[in-house]
C-alpha cells in the first residue's frame, strides 16, 4: 500500500525531500553531503549568534553547541536557508552521539544530521560535514554520507574524560574519509594528525578574553 505521506503537514520532513537511489548511501539510507573543495580560512560562530551578526561574509557558522538550541532547524529548516546563504559554509548540525544512547537514537541522530546537510546543499548553501562517532560499534555506519578527501569539522569539547576513546574515533575518520582538511573546533591532542585548523572553543575564547582584560 502507497503511503501518502507526502501530502501531510510534517513527517520527518520526508514531505519536503526524501532522498533515495543515489543520493543515500549505507544499510540505513543516509543522505549524501557532497564534497566541498572551493576552501577558505573563516571566522565560525555558533549557530545561536548566526542572526544577530552583522558581517556574514568571510563566516561560518558550527553547531558545536547544546542540541537543544539548534533542533529548530530540524523542525522547520526553509526558515533558515535564506539566512544560511549569506555565511560563506554552514556546518551540518552535530546531534549528539553519546556512546549510552539506543543505537537507534544514535542512527535517528546521523540521519537528521545527513538530511538537513545535503538539503542545505541543494538550496545552494556550502555545507561542512561535522564528523562525529560514538562507541567502535558504530563505525559502521557514522561514516555513511560523508564525503571522501574533502573538508571535514570534528569537535574534541567534552571528550576530556575518554580522551584515548576520542582519539580511536579520529583515527578511524581518517582512514575511512581520507579528509583533506580538517576543522578542528577545541583542544587536539597530541595524537591527532591531519591538515588540521585549528578553531578555539567558545569556553577557551572566554577565558582568553578574562585573561586579557586582568592583564590591562
Amino acid at each position: 500500500m502507497t503511503s501518502n505521506y507526502r501530502y501531510t503537514r510534517d513527517w520527518e520532513n520526508q514531505q519536503k525531500r526524501l532522498f533515495t537511489d543515489y543520493d543515500v548511501a549505507g544499510d540505513y539510507d543516509i543522505p549524501i553531503i557532497r564534497p566541498e573543495y572551493d576552501f577558505h580560512s573563516v571566522k565560525w560562530i555558533p549557530f545561536n549568534k548566526s542572526k544577530t551578526t552583522q558581517k556574514r561574509k568571510g563566516v561560518g557558522i558550527h553547531h558545536f553547541i547544546d542540541d537543544y538550541q539548534f533542533v529548530r532547524e530540524w523542525k522547520n529548516i526553509d526558515a533558515y536557508v535564506d539566512l544560511f546563504r549569506q555565511f560563506d559554509y554552514v556546518m551540518s548540525p552535530d546531534f549528539s552521539m553519546y556512546t549510552d544512547f539506543p543505537k537507534a537514537l544514535q542512527i535517528y541522530n546521523h540521519f537528521r544530521k545527513h538530511w538537513i546537510g545535503a538539503y542545505l546543499q541543494e538550496k545552494g548553501v556550502h555545507v561542512i560535514p561535522t564528523i562525529s562517532w560514538s562507541t567502535p560499534d558504530s563505525f559502521d555506519w557514522c561514516f555513511d554520507g560523508e564525503p571522501r578527501e574533502s573538508v571535514v569539522a570534528v569537535s574534541s569539547v567534552g571528550c576530556n574524560r575518554v580522551l584515548d576513546k576520542f582519539v580511536e574515533g579520529y583515527n578511524a575518520m581518517i582512514q575511512a574519509l581520507n579528509p583533506s582538511t580538517i576543522i578542528f573546533y577545541g583542544k587536539i591532542p597530541n595524537e591527532c594528525k591531519g591538515n588540521i585548523i585549528h578553531v578555539k572553543s567558545y569556553g577557551s575564547q572566554i577565558r582568553e578574553a578574562i585573561i586579557d582584560g586582568w592583564s590591562q
